[in-house]
Protein backbone atom coordinates (compact mmCIF):
# COMPACT_ATOMS: atom_id res chain seq x y z
CA UNK A 1 0.00 0.00 0.00
CA UNK A 2 1.61 3.36 -1.25
CA UNK A 3 0.81 6.51 0.83
CA UNK A 4 1.58 8.54 -2.20
CA UNK A 5 5.01 10.73 -2.99
CA UNK A 6 6.03 12.60 0.59
CA UNK A 7 6.55 15.74 -1.37
CA UNK A 8 3.39 16.77 -2.39
CA UNK A 9 1.73 18.69 -0.66
CA UNK A 10 -1.64 17.70 -1.65
CA UNK A 11 -1.23 13.53 -1.16
CA UNK A 12 -1.93 12.04 1.96
CA UNK A 13 0.80 11.83 4.70
CA UNK A 14 1.95 9.64 7.32
CA UNK A 15 1.19 11.13 10.88
CA UNK A 16 -2.33 12.97 9.49
CA UNK A 17 -0.05 15.90 9.64
CA UNK A 18 2.33 17.53 6.93
CA UNK A 19 6.22 16.74 7.84
CA UNK A 20 4.69 14.78 10.74
CA UNK A 21 4.86 17.94 13.23
CA UNK A 22 1.78 18.19 15.07
CA UNK A 23 0.12 21.96 14.74
CA UNK A 24 1.45 22.61 11.37
CA UNK A 25 -0.82 23.79 8.65
CA UNK A 26 -4.25 22.46 10.60
CA UNK A 27 -5.27 23.22 14.28
CA UNK A 28 -4.57 20.80 16.72
CA UNK A 29 -7.42 19.36 18.09
CA UNK A 30 -8.25 19.37 21.76
CA UNK A 31 -7.02 16.72 24.15
CA UNK A 32 -10.29 14.33 25.27
CA UNK A 33 -12.65 16.13 27.94
CA UNK A 34 -11.13 19.48 27.20
CA UNK A 35 -13.62 21.49 25.31
CA UNK A 36 -12.70 22.94 21.78
CA UNK A 37 -11.61 26.20 22.01
CA UNK A 38 -11.84 28.74 18.76
CA UNK A 39 -9.77 31.52 17.67
CA UNK A 40 -9.44 34.35 19.49
CA UNK A 41 -9.76 34.55 23.41
CA UNK A 42 -11.19 31.63 25.45
CA UNK A 43 -14.70 31.50 25.88
CA UNK A 44 -16.00 32.11 29.37
CA UNK A 45 -17.20 28.89 30.73
CA UNK A 46 -21.33 28.97 31.46
CA UNK A 47 -22.24 29.52 35.03
CA UNK A 48 -25.48 27.48 36.79
CA UNK A 49 -28.43 29.26 36.31
CA UNK A 50 -27.67 30.84 32.54
CA UNK A 51 -25.68 32.97 31.28
CA UNK A 52 -21.98 33.75 31.67
CA UNK A 53 -19.80 35.12 34.67
CA UNK A 54 -19.87 39.28 35.48
CA UNK A 55 -23.63 39.19 36.07
CA UNK A 56 -27.49 38.01 35.56
CA UNK A 57 -29.11 38.26 32.31
CA UNK A 58 -32.71 38.49 32.87
CA UNK A 59 -34.22 40.70 35.97
CA UNK A 60 -34.63 38.93 39.39
CA UNK A 61 -37.70 38.86 39.98
CA UNK A 62 -37.45 41.17 43.76
CA UNK A 63 -36.68 43.80 41.12
CA UNK A 64 -39.38 43.76 38.87
CA UNK A 65 -41.64 43.36 41.88
CA UNK A 66 -39.72 46.94 42.93
CA UNK A 67 -40.11 48.18 39.78
CA UNK A 68 -44.22 47.54 39.83
CA UNK A 69 -43.98 49.25 43.36
CA UNK A 70 -42.29 52.32 42.40
CA UNK A 71 -44.85 52.69 39.40
CA UNK A 72 -48.21 52.07 41.33
CA UNK A 73 -46.58 54.73 44.13
CA UNK A 74 -45.76 57.07 41.60
CA UNK A 75 -48.87 56.87 39.69
CA UNK A 76 -51.07 57.23 43.18
CA UNK A 77 -48.83 60.36 43.70
CA UNK A 78 -49.80 61.60 40.53
CA UNK A 79 -53.31 61.45 41.20
CA UNK A 80 -52.84 62.83 44.45
CA UNK A 81 -50.92 66.09 43.08
CA UNK A 82 -54.45 66.23 41.23
CA UNK A 83 -56.59 65.70 43.60
CA UNK A 84 -54.43 68.64 45.73
CA UNK A 85 -54.95 71.03 43.33
CA UNK A 86 -58.35 70.70 42.47
CA UNK A 87 -59.09 70.60 46.17
CA UNK A 88 -57.51 74.43 46.81
CA UNK A 89 -59.14 75.55 43.49
CA UNK A 90 -62.46 74.44 45.28
CA UNK A 91 -61.65 75.34 48.91
CA UNK A 92 -60.43 78.83 47.16
CA UNK A 93 -64.11 79.15 45.65
CA UNK A 94 -65.73 78.41 48.82
CA UNK A 95 -64.03 80.99 50.72
CA UNK A 96 -64.52 83.75 48.02
CA UNK A 97 -67.75 82.45 46.94
CA UNK A 98 -71.36 84.46 47.24
CA UNK A 99 -72.43 82.26 50.45
CA UNK A 100 -69.05 83.24 52.33
CA UNK A 101 -69.29 84.03 56.17
CA UNK A 102 -66.18 85.60 55.79
CA UNK A 103 -65.61 89.27 54.88
CA UNK A 104 -64.86 89.86 51.53
CA UNK A 105 -61.12 90.98 52.16
CA UNK A 106 -60.37 88.32 54.67
CA UNK A 107 -61.40 85.39 52.37
CA UNK A 108 -59.42 86.75 49.53
CA UNK A 109 -56.36 86.85 51.52
CA UNK A 110 -57.35 83.17 53.17
CA UNK A 111 -58.62 82.02 49.70
CA UNK A 112 -54.88 82.96 48.02
CA UNK A 113 -52.95 81.43 50.94
CA UNK A 114 -54.69 78.25 50.51
CA UNK A 115 -54.61 78.22 46.79
CA UNK A 116 -50.75 78.80 47.47
CA UNK A 117 -49.80 75.92 49.68
CA UNK A 118 -52.34 73.60 47.75
CA UNK A 119 -50.68 73.99 44.66
CA UNK A 120 -47.10 73.92 46.45
CA UNK A 121 -47.72 70.50 47.71
CA UNK A 122 -49.33 69.35 44.56
CA UNK A 123 -46.39 70.47 42.59
CA UNK A 124 -43.80 69.11 45.41
CA UNK A 125 -46.40 65.64 45.43
CA UNK A 126 -46.15 65.36 41.34
CA UNK A 127 -42.05 65.67 41.30
CA UNK A 128 -41.84 62.68 43.92
CA UNK A 129 -44.66 61.34 41.64
CA UNK A 130 -41.96 61.79 38.73
CA UNK A 131 -38.79 60.64 40.73
CA UNK A 132 -40.92 57.12 41.54
CA UNK A 133 -41.39 56.60 37.73
CA UNK A 134 -38.07 57.96 35.98
CA UNK A 135 -36.48 55.59 38.15
CA UNK A 136 -38.68 52.61 37.89
CA UNK A 137 -38.17 52.96 33.89
CA UNK A 138 -34.29 53.14 34.23
CA UNK A 139 -34.51 49.33 36.23
CA UNK A 140 -33.28 47.57 32.76
CA UNK A 141 -31.00 50.24 31.79
CA UNK A 142 -29.46 51.83 34.94
CA UNK A 143 -26.83 51.02 36.83
CA UNK A 144 -26.35 51.35 40.82
CA UNK A 145 -27.27 54.93 41.34
CA UNK A 146 -30.33 53.26 39.80
CA UNK A 147 -30.66 50.93 42.65
CA UNK A 148 -29.37 53.69 45.35
CA UNK A 149 -31.97 55.89 43.82
CA UNK A 150 -34.60 53.21 44.14
CA UNK A 151 -33.51 52.86 48.21
CA UNK A 152 -33.86 56.39 48.94
CA UNK A 153 -37.54 57.05 47.77
CA UNK A 154 -38.07 53.90 49.51
CA UNK A 155 -36.98 55.32 52.83
CA UNK A 156 -38.23 58.64 51.99
CA UNK A 157 -41.74 56.98 51.46
CA UNK A 158 -41.33 54.98 54.54
CA UNK A 159 -40.59 57.96 56.22
CA UNK A 160 -43.64 60.42 55.54
CA UNK A 161 -46.10 57.38 55.53
CA UNK A 162 -45.08 56.90 59.56
CA UNK A 163 -45.67 60.77 60.34
CA UNK A 164 -48.68 60.47 58.13
CA UNK A 165 -49.89 57.70 59.97
CA UNK A 166 -49.10 59.23 63.32
CA UNK A 167 -51.81 61.78 61.82
CA UNK A 168 -54.67 59.03 61.61
CA UNK A 169 -54.34 58.04 58.22
CA UNK A 170 -54.46 54.33 57.81
CA UNK A 171 -54.11 54.19 54.12
CA UNK A 172 -50.32 55.24 54.93
CA UNK A 173 -50.12 51.21 56.24
CA UNK A 174 -49.93 50.65 52.58
CA UNK A 175 -47.16 53.52 51.50
CA UNK A 176 -45.30 51.79 54.32
CA UNK A 177 -45.04 47.98 53.29
CA UNK A 178 -44.26 49.17 49.57
CA UNK A 179 -41.44 51.43 50.44
CA UNK A 180 -40.27 48.77 53.13
CA UNK A 181 -40.33 46.30 50.11
CA UNK A 182 -38.84 48.13 47.74
CA UNK A 183 -35.67 48.65 50.18
CA UNK A 184 -35.71 45.27 50.84
CA UNK A 185 -35.48 44.24 47.19
CA UNK A 186 -33.16 46.35 45.82
CA UNK A 187 -30.84 45.77 48.89
CA UNK A 188 -30.75 42.41 48.09
CA UNK A 189 -27.62 40.51 46.78
CA UNK A 190 -29.31 39.29 43.79
CA UNK A 191 -30.43 43.15 43.25
CA UNK A 192 -27.31 44.22 43.23
CA UNK A 193 -25.46 41.97 41.50
CA UNK A 194 -28.56 43.34 38.37
CA UNK A 195 -27.42 46.95 38.67
CA UNK A 196 -23.70 46.16 39.24
CA UNK A 197 -23.70 43.76 36.18
CA UNK A 198 -21.63 45.11 33.10
CA UNK A 199 -22.83 45.93 30.29
CA UNK A 200 -21.11 46.08 26.73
Amino acid sequence: MSFGDPNNPYGQQQGGQPGGQPGYGYPQQAPQGVPQQGYGYPQAPPVPGGGYPGGPTEMPGGVKAARVMLYVLGGFQVIGAIVMVIGGAWLSDKLTGADSPYDSADAQNAANISMGVFVVVGILTLGIALWAILTAAKFTSGGNGIRISAIVYGSFVTLFSVVSLLGANVFALISIALGIMIIVFCAKQDGAQWFQRPRY
